[in-house]
Formats: C-alpha cells, sequence, structure tokens
C-alpha cells in the first residue's frame, strides 16, 4: 500500500507502511499490517509474491466510544520461520534451563462439604444456599 507519512505534534517525522498478505492456510485469509518507523521500514522490506513470516504486535485503542486495533510488525522475515527457529534467538540454552517436573494430580480439600440436589436445601429448594 502506499507509503503514509507525517509530522507528529512534536515536530518529529514519522512514517507508516501498510501491507496486505495472505496466509497460506486451507482457507486462506488476508491480513492488513503496518510497519512504523523508517528504519523499520528499511530493516523489513517486502515485495509482492514474497513468502514472509511477520512477528507483530495486535493492539487495540479507543476513540469516541469505538474500538480500532492495529497489527504492528517489528520484524519480517523472507520464507516460512519454524515456531522453534523464530524464538532461537530469545531461547535460553537446553544446559540453563530447569528440569521439566511432572505435575501432580490436584487433590480436593479435605474441608469440602458437598451437596446433594435430590434432598433439597432447608426451604424446600434444591439451591445449596
Amino acid at each position: 500500500m502506499p507509503l503514509q507519512e507525517g509530522i507528529a505534534k512534536s515536530g518529529n517525522p514519522w512514517k507508516l507502511q501498510s501491507y496486505v498478505l495472505e496466509t497460506q492456510e486451507q482457507y486462506p485469509r488476508k491480513v492488513c499490517f503496518e510497519i512504523f518507523g523508517e528504519e523499520k521500514i528499511k530493516n523489513n522490506p517486502c515485495q509482492v509474491d514474497d513468502i514472509v513470516t511477520v512477528s507483530f504486535d495486535i493492539e487495540s485503542r479507543e476513540f469516541n466510544g469505538r474500538w480500532y486495533t492495529s497489527i504492528r510488525a517489528w520484524r519480517v522475515q523472507q520464507g516460512v520461520v519454524t515456531a522453534e527457529a523464530a524464538q532461537a534467538p530469545v531461547a535460553a540454552p537446553a544446559a540453563q534451563q530447569p528440569a521439566a517436573q511432572p505435575m501432580a494430580a490436584p487433590q480436593q480439600p479435605a474441608n469440602v462439604e458437598t451437596f446433594d440436589a435430590a434432598a433439597g436445601g432447608d426451604d424446600g429448594t434444591d439451591l445449596p444456599f
């Protein structure tokens, strides 16, 4: 889509580049995302028909009683990137990760009272209170 640019109230220039991508699923969907800032736009180039993996944040804002949602990309990688590869730089090495502990089955507290709906309550209803 066309590059949008302007001057903020503070006097600083800004640039916003929007893209529409189509997902590669059984039922493809079109999603519009944006890259904000001149440096991010330069560092994350996209061309028509590129296959990319987009890392993004979703944010909603209220204005005059209506909600507006934006999808802001912070990284665009060429090609299909697996979830493991996308998170590799931020994941801790395996030696530093704590060993997985099996989860114990939840236990019923000892002081729980049960209610027999068939017996009914004091006032003849089936409510427990």
